[in-house]
């Protein structure tokens, strides 16, 4: 066998494993419906809201702004300033004493077995009075009526999850182009919309909104069961749907936003906790991550330059469904594109390698140091302990 006709196999290899992808986001376009907005006459649950906040000073007052403005009766905001060093504190205080909706919590300790914002997510949670919660984050702004859009929507459709997917804002060129690459990986390839499939058991969960049923948190034994995942919102949606509970997601960019990171580096350094997290902390599947993204992501551009024949057709074919499922994504997550967003469709292998980057980068810290995250590090052997929790729960019957 020639060494031409090996390659024409793995190029042939690398379009199958590019456009199958491609072409099922295609057939599944539209499986993250717009939140609906609905009947607006009807008696809403008591909610309460869970902001964790650690050195948010910049960001959380006008956070929560945006939940005081929400045109919702029975609502309550508790906001744990989470051991911060700046302004957070006082800036919470104020907005408590301006607004008899708002509890401030003050934690000052974080107890062994915790990662921070578990912690503080268990703490807001443990004395609200909502029979449905929302989890969401210190940097989250809210358009005007969108927990009663939600909370009616779950209700109406008997959820007991409801997860929203924020715009993202992202400035600088390099930037954007790891949010497109992300967006895709999120949707497309990991297949976050399966979620939407009562035949699937995907479950996910996203921080910026994760809305639950009161009875259905308590069941999954709370934040507790997650307290050394650094990856909480998508796990805390996995863990709810393993149990069996009813969950949608749902695209809410017209309704939350939140600027993802301040730069490319600041993104990379920000997934340092979660990535080879989200990899249940294998070797092996960190290597397999990253030769799919180079086969898949990177070497087609390259191929479709410096080959010829069947091999520059078949890598031609896999650029351009790369190109229009990253555009596709983008578009989904931060709103209509421009004409400079189709930049991005060329800087694919770029981010690809990014990412490829940031999986390198968290793995070996991980396995080097363990996972450090808000000036605290946690031993990878103890972390280790809380992988592929949701393997281990039975559903129950509805």
């Amino acid at each position: 066998m020639t060494a031409a006709l090996l390659l024409s196999i793995f190029d042939a290899l690398v379009f199958v494993a590019a456009v199958v992808p491609f072409a099922i986001l295609v057939r599944h376009r539209g499986a993250i419906p717009k939140l609906p907005a609905l009947d607006r006459s009807v008696t809403l649950p008591r909610l309460s809201v869970v902001v964790p906040a650690r050195d948010e000073a910049s960001t959380i007052r006008r956070a929560v702004e945006s939940l005081r403005a929400q045109d919702y009766a029975e609502l309550e905001i508790i906001v744990v300033d989470d051991r911060s060093t700046d302004a957070t504190g006082v800036v919470v205080g104020e907005l408590a004493a301006r607004d008899s909706r708002i509890r401030a919590l003050h934690v000052t300790e974080l107890p062994a077995g915790w990662l921070g914002k578990n912690h503080a997510l268990w703490r807001g949670a443990e004395p609200a009075t909502g029979e449905w919660l929302l989890f969401t984050d210190a940097d989250i702004v809210f358009a005007p009526g969108t927990l009663r859009r939600a909370v009616t929507y779950a209700v109406a459709e008997g959820l007991d999850h409801l997860t929203l997917t924020p715009r993202l804002v992202a400035r600088g060129l390099a930037l954007r182009a790891f949010l497109a690459f992300f967006a895709y990986a999120f949707i497309a390839l990991w297949g976050a919309y399966l979620a939407n499939d009562p035949e699937s058991d995907r479950g996910v969960g996203i921080g910026a909104f994760n809305l639950v049923r009161r009875s259905a948190y308590e069941r999954i034994g709370t934040m507790r069961a997650l307290s050394l995942r650094p990856d909480d919102d998508i796990r805390l949606g996995r863990r709810l749907r393993g149990f069996g509970f009813r969950q949608r997601v749902l695209n809410g960019s017209a309704l939350l936003s939140v600027e993802w990171y301040s730069s490319l580096g600041a993104a990379i350094s920000g997934l340092e906790k979660s990535m080879y997290s989200s990899l249940e902390y294998r070797v092996r599947d960190a290597i397999g991550v990253l030769l799919y993204l180079l086969a898949t992501m990177v070497w087609p551009f390259v191929g479709v330059i410096v080959l010829g024949g069947i091999d520059r057709v078949l890598l031609g074919i896999v650029v351009a469904c790369l190109a229009a499922g990253v555009l596709e994504t983008y578009r989904q997550s931060t709103g209509p594109l421009t004409a400079s967003a189709l930049v991005l469709a060329l800087l694919v292998p770029f981010a690809a390698l990014c990412f490829a980057y940031a999986i390198v980068r968290s793995a070996y810290l991980a396995e080097t140091r363990g996972v450090r995250w808000r000036g605290t590090t946690y031993p990878l052997s103890l972390l280790r302990g809380q992988s592929g929790l949701e393997g281990t729960t039975a559903k129950r019957s509805r």
